[in-house]
């Protein structure tokens, strides 16, 4: 249920954009053209014969032709209707009183309905000639049907009617019938089509002349009936328009009748009105191709958003972060050093797998802290391990379980010294890491310091990807908005505080679900600096199924976007306030939602390309997206000092982990827009990170 909303959401683009490309014939096209010379399975007397073909019903094994009647002429248009030279085409044959079939594709038909309600208005018969004009011949059965109910689809729609008259596209005369479009042809007329095919082929498509055409038109015995073979559409029609004049000027004065092949026939017309379903199933298939071809350029510019946005992000980490690391490696960067003890607090609630590892791991540490555990009325013995563990750096505080946030504030008011460092109850550090990071204080306008949470379980493959994105997506990030002054979060799971600096903005709040997101941007508004100190690592368990991965990133997302809309009033503040509202704020909600939620139309777009369009190129472009992206990978894990073997799964990470954190925003997103409240999940933990990890 949690991935039906999201992934309702992308399907529906993705047939939007498959509705787009019927509409403009990209989808499903196929230019192959068949070219046979075998007639051994073709009747004689279907070569020899007229070129109507009747294989419905009781005559499908035993198919019958019809020829035009003498003194009688059908003029028959293909490919349209064209909004250029359909019009003209209709003004000539009104202005002469003849009527003509006109064999229509799909396509064009959802394009422009409105020359198709012309062209029925005008007592014309419509045919059937596909819905992308591709050779049937390659086609399965399947595809054949699609094309037709399709077509089928599309005239109902426009104009209310359904077509029995179908012509094939590429087709010519009779007697090209030959072993390989024969079978079409009767599984055509099985499905209730009498298949036209002609007497005469003007080639007016190659514009061979207006009097090649015309003389192409005249039938081959003075006085014998034609079917004749013009266009409509396709390309410029200048010559088929003048010849057209001269055609039944011509034949007209020769004594010949222009009518509908159905009449010719001496048949009810071809061209039926629909009603009920298949009449609204028509207009709800041309409705959403009309809304497909209007947001398609919608689309496309926000696909050119997420290619500015993601280009723009990693121009700044390529620029920002090489400076961020050289300032890094300077001792005296923040000042002289700090030796003072801090408080470390350590909020647990049923952390009983990871506590003791999480507290050997301060004991073995270089600076001088004192622990405060605050067990939120945890129901596993978690606070019952932290006593019997006897530390004498560690004091045990018991409450009622009210949240982290609320955990985390009484641990402030217990704390004794004016350092506070916050670190998970799931997380080990390393002996330096206090040491690191709380060095930045040696400034007195830090507030905060965000430390490098990195993954400690990354040897599965969920880690590993997990993994690469701390790396890239976390630790690169915070490179980069720490030298912009605007870094949006200090990390749960290892960061510090000055006791000033959160007794100013009123401790944590409990408004969201990012709790340290909001804390740290209420430090910023307040006016102090929030700095990244890299070397101070803490190796922190995540989760290790893509269900307990969902929870966790989930709130992650709700929280955030409660923190930036809690925030909003930044933009129009004065101050540290309103640089954070004016620089920070956006860059984050450009970065951390807006490109992350329109990123799926990236994968729509290769998609669709793949399978409809230019699969080469489309495949080559998103090649080189993942090279690019492996490339500033690699260039993180670097500066993290990590191997980078890990990242021989980032394409596979592109391919599904990437599209889980898609759903994962996209429903937090909806979860938002519509209202709805996230509770808090409590992820199930293994305590498999027991000790600091080499890098």
């Amino acid at each position: 249920m949690r991935f039906f909303m999201p992934l309702s959401l992308l399907a529906c683009l993705l047939a939007l954009l498959v509705l787009r490309g019927l509409a403009t014939n990209e989808a499903f096209h196929d230019s192959r053209i068949a070219v046979s010379v075998d007639k051994t399975t073709v009747p004689d007397h279907l070569l020899k014969g007229g070129p109507v073909i009747d294989a419905r019903g009781d005559r499908n094994e035993h198919p019958v032709s019809y020829r035009i009647p003498d003194r009688t002429a059908v003029l028959s248009f293909d490919d349209g209707p064209s909004p250029e030279w359909t019009p003209k085409i209709l003004e000539v044959l009104a202005a002469r009183g003849v009527r003509a079939d006109f064999f229509v594709t799909g396509a064009m038909t959802t394009r422009h309905p409105e020359l198709i309600r012309q062209i029925v208005a005008g007592g014309h018969e419509l045919g059937v000639h596909t819905f992308t004009h591709p050779d049937l011949v390659y086609q399965s059965r399947a595809r054949i049907s699609w094309e037709l109910a399709q077509t089928q689809l599309a005239l109902a729609g426009v104009a209310g009617v359904h077509s029995a008259l179908f012509r094939p596209p590429y087709s010519s005369d009779a007697t090209a019938m030959d072993d390989w479009n024969y079978p079409v042809i009767k599984y055509v007329g099985a499905r209730g089509y009498l298949t036209a095919f002609i007497d005469r082929d003007t080639d007016d498509w190659k514009r061979p002349g207006v009097d090649a055409i015309v003389k192409a038109a005249m039938p081959a015995k003075p006085g014998a009936g034609a079917l004749i073979l013009l266009h409509d559409a396709g390309g410029d029609r200048t010559q088929t328009l003048a010849a057209l004049v001269q055609i039944i000027d011509r034949l007209q004065a020769q004594g010949y009748r222009f009518t509908t092949v159905s009449e010719a026939l001496g048949a009810s017309s071809a061209t039926v009105p629909v009603h009920g379903f298949q009449l609204w199933a028509g207009k709800g298939f041309i409705w959403a191709t009309g809304v497909a071809v209007l947001t398609l350029p919608v689309l496309v510019g926000l696909l050119a958003v997420v290619g500015f946005l993601n280009f723009g992000r990693f121009a700044l980490m390529l620029v920002l972060a090489p400076l961020h690391a050289r300032r890094s490696r300077r001792r005296d960067a923040w000042g002289p050093p700090v030796t003072e003890p801090v408080t470390v607090l350590v909020p647990a609630y049923n952390e009983r797998e990871c506590i003791a590892n999480t507290l050997r791991s301060l004991a073995a540490g270089d600076h001088p802290i004192e622990v405060i555990v605050i067990d939120d009325g945890s129901t596993d013995g978690t606070a019952d391990i932290v006593e019997e563990m006897a530390l004498p750096f560690v004091r045990l505080v018991r409450q009622a379980n009210g949240g982290k946030s609320g955990a985390l504030n009484t641990g402030i008011a217990a704390a004794s010294h004016d350092l506070v460092v916050m670190m998970d109850g799931d997380t080990v550090f390393e002996p330096s890491t206090v040491r690191e990071l709380v060095q930045p204080f040696g400034d007195p306008a830090i507030g905060a310091v965000a430390g490098n949470a990195k993954v400690g379980n990354r040897d599965s493959l969920i880690g590993a990807w997990q993994h690469i994105e701390y790396v890239l997506g976390h630790n690169l990030d915070r490179r980069m908005y720490d030298m912009l002054g605007v870094i949006p979060t200090i990390p749960g799971a290892v960061g510090a505080f000055r006791k000033e600096a959160l007794r100013r903005v009123g401790g944590m709040s409990d408004d969201t679900l990012a709790e340290d997101t909001d804390i740290t941007i209420a430090v910023l508004c307040d006016g102090w600096r929030v700095v990244y100190a890299e070397r101070a690592r803490a190796w922190t368990e995540a989760p290790a199924s893509l269900q307990q991965l969902w929870s966790q990133r989930y709130r992650w997302s709700y929280g955030s976007m409660q923190a930036m809309w809690k925030h909003r009033g930044a933009v129009t503040s004065r101050g540290p306030a309103g640089r954070f509202g004016r620089l920070g704020l956006p860059l984050v909600v450009m970065f951390g939602v807006v490109a992350p939620l329109l990123a799926p139309l990236v994968d729509l777009f290769l998609l669709y390309g793949v399978l409809f369009g230019d699969a080469p190129i489309t495949l080559t472009s998103w090649g080189g997206f993942i090279l690019l992206q492996a490339a500033l990978s690699w260039y993180a894990f670097r500066l993290d000092g990590e191997k980078p073997w890990h990242l021989i799964s980032l394409p596979i990470q592109q391919l599904v982990y990437r599209q889980l954190m898609y759903l994962v925003l996209l429903q937090s997103a909806i979860t938002a827009m519509t209202g709805g409240r996230l509770r808090w999940q409590k992820l199930r933990r293994t305590g498999e990170v027991a000790a600091p990890v080499e890098a």
